[in-house]
């Protein structure tokens, strides 16, 4: 057990310790029964060896690239039509795989392989040049020849003659001495990931968290690495357990020389293959979202404020809390009920004594503008007579042993089993249940739990890794499934909904992922810790996962445990109203999060940050059919634009909203003031119309009223005039340039293709004057800033 497993099992027990003594008894029995089952159910450890490459002795042209023969090995380099480059070891191809959305993409034709002069081999194509040394390293490329990633040869770990188990292997890297690397899933600290080692393990971490917590419930072996030659993205595409290593670069080390970052990705078994996209910031994720599928387009309610609580405890409490806002004049667009509100923590049922009329209440919310969402946990309680136990039963829906039994472990309800939604067979039996959330009411679900979760008093709190999966009918165990669980749970789900109500958009965010799950939805904080620690986390998480190809995220404001002081409650707030998922959440143990607990100060500034959401949402809803078509995440990094500009690659106190926007919260207490580092161009402060220009730092205003927010020169922002109808805020261009922005309305919450609207903004006689495409007029109000 190492350091990071002794710490979560101290918070484990604590966290059963006060989730009542008989749950921590029967987890303690669930932590040994998931050990007798690994003993039994997985392979011995025995003698390995150790194996490389060898020498290249030979090639075999395939479309897009081909195959280079070494002595021990074999390496396919294919790249596709689109520029993205495949490198798969011993045989391994693309498929199958759970990150790629639909057919692999075409082999870019013209790529052509040919010798090199050391006796390896390169392939030739328009946006990529990959080189194969004669030993088994890969370099990728710029057509220009300059190296924006060289892959070391691989090493293998096998089982001796006659031994049992997986082939081991890792995989070293080189890129620029000047490179930042960014990625990895849902971290709690940066976004830039600085040196140390980095666990490819979905991993509840036993209560709240903070910066420095890691593993979290999202991992993902995806790096998206910024330097001045370029951007570029390496995804090894392997579900196992593994553990990425990263050391950044250091320039002039050494007698004036370079030192180059180096990564490391060791994994306890599966493939060695991965994919390299190569380009622009925009480039690289729009083509990541072209491979691993358009993220899923929420309905545009979801765009609003929701508030959630465990512990709501009844349907008054929850009117109580819906006229609370109203009576404040605060918008609120859902309210989410957690837990509490099943049948003993039963999934898909409902406590009919706090909740006599769950469908009553979710319609009277709604003639409200409210709508209801509700969690959803995977375990399934072990009870006869249970409609969900027994139809799972009957189905053979859940997780077994390697002897056959089924997997048992220890979550809220009390003993459960778990669904395995690696098999297609159970996902169409789980989406089906959905119905039931349907007639109760509900307009979306909130997927918790799904790493998966089974309480352990020590050792990892999930399934047995010897617990065997369906995998789309090629057989495996939980080592290679439990880090898509949560992603073939949220697919279960997606296409429950579709199936269900296929006139609507899915609401679906799930707590655990992996690559490829925005096309389901996505994704939360978890449990963040509340403090000031846990704001700046916040940030980092959506920053991250946007860089994973994940847009839509947000943290629970306030944070999950703990009582927020009034400063940091409205700071928080203030950074969620400019986040996807704007949501405030805590538990049953913490304090309130309604804005009118904190005091009349607080109310005040916390529906000024709730008005200019509101105002905001024409360009939400623009920024969220911008992700699902380009893949572009509605929060970016401040270097989103300026890659090059070193400065920007290690900003993580501010960030871009859309091109249009840069939002610059206060993460610190007490602080009135805050230096914000610009990109390059004409920058005006929202709040007061001065102009600064960068790039450079400034020291703006912060008071608790609100934030720093600059908008770029040129920008057309589209927001919510009176009534509700699309205005044109339009930011002047600096002199001699132009500028633009666009808009895409949403027709509903179905799937009718919106209209796509640009505008043009330039100078002409001394005056700003603004275009449409396609239009003699602009067919929008327009009120001129700056």
């Amino acid at each position: 057990m190492d350091a990071g497993d002794l710490v979560r099992s101290v918070k484990w027990m604590a966290a059963l310790r006060a989730a009542g003594s008989a749950q921590g008894l029967r987890s303690v029995r669930s932590a040994w029964r998931r050990r007798r089952v690994d003993a039994l159910g997985l392979p011995r450890p025995g003698a390995q060896r150790a194996r490389v490459p060898g020498l290249a002795e030979g090639a075999d042209p395939e479309p897009g690239g081909g195959v280079v023969r070494f002595a021990r090995s074999s390496l396919r380099v294919r790249v596709a039509a689109g520029g993205a480059v495949f490198c798969g070891w011993d045989g391994a191809g693309p498929e199958p795989s759970y990150a790629l959305a639909g057919p692999v993409p075409e082999a870019d034709e013209r790529a052509v392989l040919e010798p090199d002069t050391d006796g390896g081999w390169r392939v030739v194509s328009e946006r990529v040049l990959v080189v194969v040394s004669r030993h088994g390293g890969v370099e990728v490329r710029t057509p220009g020849g300059v190296v924006l990633r060289r892959e070391l040869p691989p090493r293998w770990w096998e089982p001796a003659a006659g031994a049992e188990g997986e082939a081991r292997w890792v995989q070293r890297s080189e890129v620029a001495a000047d490179a930042r690397f960014f990625g990895l899933g849902g971290r709690a600290a940066g976004p830039r990931l600085r040196d140390g080692a980095y666990r490819l393990w979905n991993t509840d971490p036993g209560g709240a968290f903070e910066p420095g917590d890691d593993p979290l419930y999202i991992t993902m072996p995806v790096q998206l690495v910024v330097a001045d030659a370029g951007t570029h993205l390496a995804f090894h595409d392997n579900t196992w357990d593994g553990r990425v290593t990263l050391w950044e670069g250091e320039e002039g080390a050494g007698s004036g020389h370079d030192r180059p970052g180096r990564c490391e990705v060791r994994m306890e078994g599966g493939p060695l293959r991965y994919w390299v996209l190569v380009g622009t910031p925009a480039r690289v994720l729009h083509g990541w979202a072209s491979l691993t599928g358009a993220a899923a387009l929420p309905p545009s309610w979801a765009l609003g404020y929701q508030h959630a609580r465990w512990g709501f405890g009844s349907e008054q409490e929850v009117r109580r809390v819906v006229a609370g806002y109203r009576e404040r004049g605060l918008a609120l667009s859902a309210v989410h009920l957690d837990i509490d509100h099943y049948r003993g923590h039963r999934v898909f049922t409902v406590d009919r004594e706090r909740f006599p009329d769950l469908p009553g209440l979710a319609a009277d919310l709604r003639r409200e503008g409210v709508r209801l969402v509700s969690i959803v946990d995977p375990a399934v309680k072990v009870e006869p007579g249970l409609e969900v136990y027994e139809s799972g039963c009957e189905a053979d829906a859940f997780v077994r042993d390697a002897r056959g039994h089924r997997v048992r472990g220890e979550v809220w309800p009390g003993e459960s089993v778990f669904p395995d939604f690696t098999d297609p067979k159970v996902r169409a039996w789980w989406g089906g249940l959905y119905a039931e959330r349907l007639v109760q009411g509900f307009s979306g679900v909130w997927h918790d739990m799904n790493e998966p979760v089974s309480f352990a008093a020590f050792g990892d709190p999930t399934l047995p890794r010897s617990a065997r999966h369906v995998l789309e009918g090629r057989g495996g165990d939980h080592r290679e499934a439990h880090n898509v669980y949560g992603l073939s749970m949220a697919r279960a789900g997606y296409e429950g909904l579709c199936a269900l109500r296929p006139e609507e958009r899915p609401f679906v965010f799930s707590r655990s992922g992996w690559a490829g799950m925005q096309r389901y939805g996505g994704t939360w904080s978890g449990d963040v810790t509340t403090g000031w620690p846990g704001l700046r986390a916040s940030l980092a998480l959506v920053l991250g996962l946007g860089l994973c190809g994940v847009p839509y995220s947000g943290p629970d404001v306030g944070g999950f445990t703990g009582f927020p002081s009034p400063e940091l409650f409205v700071r928080w707030f203030q950074l969620g109203a400019y986040l996807p998922l704007f949501r405030t959440h805590a538990a049953m143990s913490a304090g309130r999060r309604e804005p009118w607990e904190f005091g009349a100060e607080v109310l005040e500034h916390a529906g000024a940050a709730l008005r200019e959401r509101g105002r905001l949402l024409p360009y939400f809803v623009t920024l969220s059919h911008l992700a699902h078509r380009t893949g572009a995440p509605y929060v970016r990094p401040v270097w989103w634009r300026s890659p090059e500009d070193r400065p920007l690659r290690d900003c993580e106190d501010a960030f871009l909203l859309g091109d249009s926007l840069l939002v610059a919260p206060v993460l610190e207490r007490g602080a009135d003031r805050r230096a914000v580092r610009l990109p390059r161009g004409r920058w005006y402060d929202t709040a007061t119309g001065r102009a600064h220009e960068g790039p450079g730092q400034v020291l703006l205003d912060a008071p608790l009223s609100r934030i720093p927010v600059l908008a770029r020169a040129g920008s057309v922002v589209p927001v919510a005039g009176a009534g509700g109808a699309v205005e044109l805020e339009v930011w002047a261009p600096a002199a001699g340039r132009t500028g633009g922005g666009v808009l895409i309305t949403d027709a509903g919450d179905g799937w009718e293709r919106p209209e796509v609207v640009r505008f043009t903004t330039r100078w002409r006689g001394g005056v700003v004057t603004v275009e449409q495409e396609g239009a003699a007029e602009v067919g929008y109000p327009v009120r001129m800033r700056g």
